[in-house]
């Protein structure tokens, strides 16, 4: 294999394990085409949700974006939810600061006395550094971005009103690139720079794992997506996912509701990255939950444009459900092959990849009726006042960015990190705050998302069921979130 073929897979297999597992589905065929995306790739790692940079395609973020330790961003620049007040600065040096309660920055953790702090690697007198580690540039530039920019929000939210023993939080973006080698490198300088990493987001971070693990480096990320991570004892995805392990609360609830169609369902999926053995691990994981029957399984190229022939299949075989893993703009593509052909099946189901408003905007009508599955609130519920903080500190970072679940799910890394050090006060160390995440087993990030065993790192048995309908998202599941078992697939494991 030549140097030029090696280096064009490689591309390819970074784009499309970007567009497959929890890593940013927002990419169009063309770009997966100009970047070299005709070939597949072997990487691997576990389902997610839709991503967002916030940037227009290949604008990177300008050097020197992240403010220096305690700058509070300017006042009315976003929304009003939980902002703090005009001049809401400083704290206390002791006990953690003056803010307290649910909705503040350390939530309703309880100080820990910080007699016996110590400065220690990335500590000093005045702050505690933090890294973020994420991909920025690579076949995408900006993919990630959102991981960081919702990192700093909270460490804007946090730093405009309190320190942790009289130490404001101070943060390192570091680029990642979508590419292992450079994850390695990044995590190299956040041993030897950083306390701890938070909110970190990377298709390729297996590359820095066992590095991580090492240094013994607290990685609070926004989710993991290669095996090597899940093994890295010091490395935490906030939303925690397996690939073997399906919950199965969204297959009950749809063999409740469709009785017949499951038993004749399709599931699609882009043929390269994680998509695979994700979209086999479902189907055979729905087959075990609730008594599916996965008439059609098979893969789409990343570089196929015509997806006819694969409607036609579902309705030679007479499917009745489809269920899809790839990037939203591939979800319309065969969503409008699916109605050309006239082939309506009972119902659509896709994870929340899709939950983003670009896909609502280039789907059109094709999307109405879409289901989804989510293991977060809607950035719609304005009654959530996690979710409305999380927004309104986003815009105030970065005015016109676009809510996402790697942002989402970052600042919960994020206000993680933050109680935990609160807690512990004088106590804290790397060590020390590995083993207060590891005994974490029922994270909600304030209730912004479902919760997250920390301590097991499996997939959460609780989740939402969205439906676009009327021009709008809306939860059409029962309660907060639907609960159930999580079952092994015997896929991926």
């Amino acid at each position: 294999m030549g140097a030029r073929t090696r280096v064009r897979r490689a591309v390819a297999a970074g784009v499309v394990l970007l567009a497959l597992t929890a890593c940013g589905s927002q990419l169009d065929p063309a770009t997966v085409a100009k970047a070299g995306g005709q070939g597949g790739g072997t990487t691997t790692g576990t389902t997610g949700t839709s991503g967002d940079t916030g940037l227009p395609a290949g604008e990177a973020p300008a050097a020197g974006d992240v403010p220096a330790a305690g700058e509070a961003p300017a006042a009315g620049t976003g929304g009003d939810a939980g902002a703090p007040a005009a001049g809401a600065t400083g704290g206390a040096a002791s006990g953690g600061g003056k803010s307290k309660g649910k909705g503040s920055p350390t939530g309703e953790a309880k100080a820990g006395s910080c007699d016996g702090f110590k400065n220690q690697t990335g500590i000093t007198d005045s702050a505690i550094t933090l890294a973020n580690v994420s991909d920025i540039s690579g076949p995408v530039p900006g993919i990630f971005e959102s991981a960081q920019q919702a990192t700093r929000a909270y460490v804007e939210y946090f730093n405009s009103q309190n320190t942790v023993c009289g130490r404001k939080l101070s943060l390192v973006n570091l680029d990642s690139r979508a590419d292992a080698g450079a994850d390695q490198q990044a995590y190299v300088k956040a041993c030897s720079d950083a306390f701890a990493a938070v909110g970190s987001m990377s298709a390729f971070d297996s590359g820095g794992a066992a590095t991580a693990n090492a240094c013994g480096i607290p990685d609070l990320r926004s989710t993991i997506v290669n095996p090597e991570r899940q093994a890295c004892k010091t490395c935490f995805g906030t939303y925690s996912i397996r690939t073997n392990l399906i919950s199965d609360p969204a297959a009950k609830w749809l063999a409740a509701k469709y009785p017949d169609a499951v038993k004749n369902a399709a599931f699609l999926y882009i043929n390269a990255g994680a998509a695979p053995v994700n979209a086999k691990s479902l189907a055979a994981g729905f087959e075990k939950a609730a008594g599916w029957s996965a008439k059609y399984v098979q893969g789409i190229d990343v570089a196929e444009f015509n997806f006819a022939p694969y409607v036609q299949q579902m309705k030679d075989k007479g499917i009745r459900a489809v269920i899809y893993y790839g990037p939203y703009q591939n979800t319309v593509k065969l969503q409008q092959a699916m109605q050309q052909q006239g082939f309506k099946p009972d119902f659509y189901l896709q994870d929340p990849t899709i939950y983003d408003k670009r896909y609502i905007q280039q789907a059109g009508a094709v999307a109405e009726g879409t289901y989804v599955f989510s293991p977060n609130d809607l950035f719609e519920n304005k009654a959530n006042a996690e979710i409305q903080l999380y927004l309104s500190w986003l815009q105030q970072v970065k005015p016109g960015a676009i809510p996402n679940y790697y942002g989402l799910f970052a600042w919960s890394a994020t206000r993680l990190f933050v109680e935990k050090a609160i807690a512990l006060g004088g106590k804290l160390t790397r060590a020390s705050l590995v083993d207060a995440i590891r005994a974490t087993t029922a994270w909600t990030g304030n209730g912004a998302h479902t919760a997250m065993n920390l301590s097991t790192g499996a997939t959460p048995p609780c989740l939402k069921m969205l439906q676009f309908s009327g021009g709008q998202w809306s939860q059409v599941s029962s309660g907060t979130y639907l609960c159930g078992n999580v079952v092994d697939s015997g896929v991926g494991g």
